[in-house]
């Protein structure tokens, strides 16, 4: 530390309590439930990929538990960078931010994508893309006036997407089918064998999908009110509300005729529905329309964790001071929003530039998304154990349950799933190593820049 170091103020409002934080848990991954999941169904088959989402579930229970007392302990807008950043000094922090920011900036644009789609199906002569853009300037715009504004609303729209969801599960289910979910269980096999291992270890990332981002709560920690006792409930309700919700959509959508329909699309929900109720049915459109607010729900929420993510990196001296301004109104960081918007929008034309693997652009960005939050996962992992053995003292208002197991599992499973996507997806993983260096050329450049930023009590003292 340098003596031009100042203490850093808390500019962010704290407004939300504990039920506004659970719709923002559930806000941020409910998307997962309604698109991009049923892509696992392709490489898996239907109960290949139910064992895929069996592990991650598993894997993101035992992270939940465990990242909570990190959330807690370190109430930072700045969420994993913070806690990376404490336990193992600045470049700690930087792989843990770079990962966070690659998860949050890309899952959007995957989004807004899916909300194209859907609303293609009620007016077929609107072009995805457009929509996808159209998305981005009007929810950037509701984050920049206010969070109190933006946690009631991402609230009012979870209720509705959760809501939903039962309804679809009531509507198709006199048209489920255990032999329906059954048929051609296992993708690229007969049986269950090698190949059919194969094709689980490939469906990770989409299983990965159905819980992305709820990590995201701990970016709202600084706009909490009490973050030690809010934070906790929101974050326990919220994974076993989500849990729940996945197996349901995902069992109940894979019964209800040739699952293999609705693979490779981003709107498997609609197309469920209309095999048992017709095309022209009532039922068909109110999941269309209220489907949307899912996808809203999540677009809207992890549109709020991005900036904020890129808030506190400009705020510690990790990106251009321009990104940490505030604005004097509405206390939001309004040039964090645009600037994530901007590399989102450039991710939903991507595929006119360039193109990966075959494989559609949708499942593409998902797929960065979660190497990006795999990295972060194992990071915030290891600094749990490294804050445990290093200061014992801190106050730690959640204790990680079963520790060192839960975080343990939650660690091995997630180099597993890592290990997994990265063979997979060779290519994408490069294009994310490549990203790395780029963001870690750019850190080493910039060390003056960390040296002027202000002080932050919450990082430790092995900050520089």
């Amino acid at each position: 530390m340098t003596s031009s170091h100042t203490q850093v103020t808390r500019e962010l409002k704290p407004v939300l309590g504990t039920f506004s934080l659970w719709g923002i848990a559930v806000g941020l991954v409910i998307s997962g439930e309604y698109f991009g999941w049923s892509y696992g169904w392709a490489s898996a088959g239907s109960l290949g990929f139910l064992i895929a989402t069996l592990f991650v579930a598993v894997m993101y229970t035992t992270f939940i538990f465990s990242f909570t007392e990190l959330s807690t302990s370190i109430p930072h807008a700045g969420g994993p960078f913070a806690y990376a950043r404490r336990a193992f000094g600045p470049t700690g922090g930087f792989i843990a931010g770079f990962a966070t920011l690659v998860e949050f900036v890309f899952a959007p644009p995957a989004i807004a994508l899916a909300i194209g789609a859907y609303l293609a199906i009620q007016f077929p002569g609107i072009e995805p893309r457009v929509t996808a853009v159209a998305a981005y300037v009007v929810f950037i715009a509701l984050n920049a006036v206010g969070v109190g504004i933006a946690a009631t609303f991402e609230l009012a729209i979870t209720l509705l997407a959760v809501g939903e969801l039962l309804v679809f599960a009531g509507v198709v289910a006199p048209g489920w089918s255990m032999a329906n979910f059954v048929a051609n269980g296992w993708a690229g096999a007969a049986t269950f064998s090698s190949a059919a291992w194969a094709g689980i270890f490939a469906s990770l990332p989409f299983a990965i999908w159905f819980f992305l981002a709820i990590e995201g709560v701990a970016m709202a920690a600084e706009e909490a009110r009490e973050p030690q006792r809010t934070i906790p409930v929101a974050y326990i309700t919220g994974i076993l509300t989500l849990v729940a919700l996945a197996f349901l959509v995902m069992i109940m959508a894979g019964g209800v005729g040739d699952w293999r329909q609705l693979a490779n699309i981003n709107d498997p929900l609609p197309q469920a529905m209309k095999l048992v109720v017709g095309e022209s049915s009532g039922w068909m459109h109110l999941l269309i329309w209220i489907g949307l607010f899912g996808l809203i729900a999540s677009f809207h929420g992890i549109i709020l964790g991005y900036s904020r993510q890129m808030f506190a990196l400009a705020r510690a001296g990790y990106l251009p001071a321009l990104f940490a301004k505030v604005h004097p109104r509405f206390r939001t960081p309004v040039n964090a929003l645009v600037g994530g918007g901007v590399v989102g929008v450039a991710a939903v034309f991507s595929d006119r530039w360039v193109s990966f693997g075959g494989q559609p652009l949708t499942a593409n960005i998902v797929t960065m998304a979660v190497l990006g939050a795999l990295v972060m996962y194992i990071v915030s992992m290891a600094a749990l154990f490294k804050l445990r053995r290093r200061e014992p003292a801190l106050d730690r208002p959640f204790r990680a349950p079963l520790y060192p197991w839960f975080p343990g599992i939650a660690m091995t499973f997630g180099l597993v799933c890592l290990a997994a996507v990265v063979y997979f997806n060779l290519v994408l993983s490069l294009v994310f190593v490549v990203l790395m260096g780029l963001a870690y050329g750019y850190f080493r450049l910039t060390a003056q820049q960390r040296e002027l930023a202000p002080a932050d009590s919450m990082l430790g003292s092995s900050t520089q």
